[in-house]
C-alpha cells in the first residue's frame, strides 16, 4: 500500500478529492474494527490477547492489520517488553485519544437512535 505524504496543501486535506491524504486517513479509521479497537483501548493499555477478548468477533488477522494501521497513522503505540515470550502492549497516543472522543460520540449517537433505526429497518421495504 502506498501511503500519501501530506505536504500542507489544501488539496491533500480535502475529503472530497479521491486522491487526498485526508480521504485515506478517513478510510483507515472509519471502519468497524478500528472504531471498536479505539473504544476498547480507551484510556488503558492492553495486550494483544486482551484486545482480542475486548473486541468480540475480530480475527487475529484483522486485529493485527488494524493495529498496524493505527500505529502507521500515529494513533496507537506498540510497546514490546523484553521478556520470554515477549509481552506486547498497545495504547492510544494523544491523537488517538482525541479520535476516541469522536468515537464516543458515535457510540452515544448509536445508543440514542438505536430504537429509531431498528424500527426503520423493520418497516423498510426494498
Amino acid at each position: 500500500m502506498v501511503t500519501k505524504q501530506f505536504k500542507g496543501s489544501a488539496d491533500e486535506a480535502d475529503l472530497r478529492r479521491a486522491d487526498s491524504l485526508a480521504r485515506e486517513i478517513f478510510s483507515d479509521v472509519a471502519n468497524k474494527w478500528a472504531l471498536l479497537i479505539i473504544e476498547a483501548l480507551g484510556e488503558r493499555t492492553l495486550r494483544f490477547s486482551e484486545l482480542r477478548d475486548e473486541v468480540e468477533g475480530i480475527s487475529h488477522k484483522m486485529l493485527t492489520q488494524n493495529l498496524r494501521m493505527l500505529e502507521r497513522n500515529g494513533l496507537a503505540e506498540r510497546k514490546v517488553h523484553p521478556t520470554v515470550p515477549p509481552r506486547v502492549e498497545y495504547t492510544l497516543t494523544e491523537p488517538g485519544q482525541a479520535l476516541r472522543a469522536t468515537v464516543d460520540l458515535i457510540c452515544g449517537w448509536t445508543h440514542e437512535y438505536f430504537g429509531h433505526i431498528e424500527a426503520a429497518r423493520r418497516s423498510f421495504h426494498a
